[in-house]
């Protein structure tokens, strides 16, 4: 009868012993996996979206029809305002951009601009590797990798459907994604699906 009592004492501690590594393990790799999720920068919005070369604008000051037009920021991150010169463009939101544009105006002969900048083309997005048609495609808010993959055709057959490699615009760092989860892609992106090893 001790001797029972010590098989059944052994086995429940075994048990105790193997619930806790299976839920440690599983734990680490729901951690690894939230991890990886929170490590996803969050999709940029019109109002927070950074400007960068080859974005388009328009710029509307009231009143000034010679000044309001659509411009294009060019290689060197700048625009060409009439009356204003040369606004860098790059590395602002389009409010800032619409303060510095209010201000160099207020030096000339506009009295008191009323400026207003939106955006109305973000710069490309590229996408190749084992995608069907692979090439330089517009972008949009919102915009996942799996919907940039839908956009270049699909996966080829011999696409690995489950990770990507992405490098964000203006780093040379190339990173690897999961597809379990949203990846959001940004303007300027470089998107490289690998291929599947059999």
């Amino acid at each position: 009868m001790k001797q029972r009592s010590v098989h059944i004492a052994a086995l429940s501690l075994l048990s105790i012993l193997c619930l806790a590594i299976v839920s440690g393990i599983g734990g680490r790799f729901a951690g690894s996996a939230s991890a990886q999720t929170q490590g996803l920068a969050p999709a940029p919005s019109a109002s927070s979206y950074v400007l960068g070369s080859n974005d388009r604008i328009r710029l509307r000051v009231y009143g000034e029809p010679d000044i309001s037009g659509e411009y294009e920021v060019d290689a060197s991150g700048h625009i060409s305002v009439p009356l204003a010169g040369p606004m860098k463009a790059a590395g602002t939101t389009t409010r800032e951009l619409e303060r510095s544009i209010k201000s160099a105006l207020s030096k000339g002969i506009v009295r008191d601009p009323r400026v207003n900048v939106e955006i109305i083309a973000y710069r490309p997005y590229y996408i190749l590797g084992e995608v069907k048609k692979s090439g330089e495609y517009p972008y949009r808010l919102g915009l996942t990798v799996l919907d940039a993959v839908a956009s270049a055709g699909g996966f080829t057959y011999r696409a690995n459907e489950n990770k990507v490699y992405l490098r964000r615009a203006g780093t040379g760092v190339e990173e690897t994604y999961a597809l379990d989860a949203p990846v959001p892609v940004f303007p300027g992106d470089n998107i490289r699906v690998p291929e599947r090893y059999f």
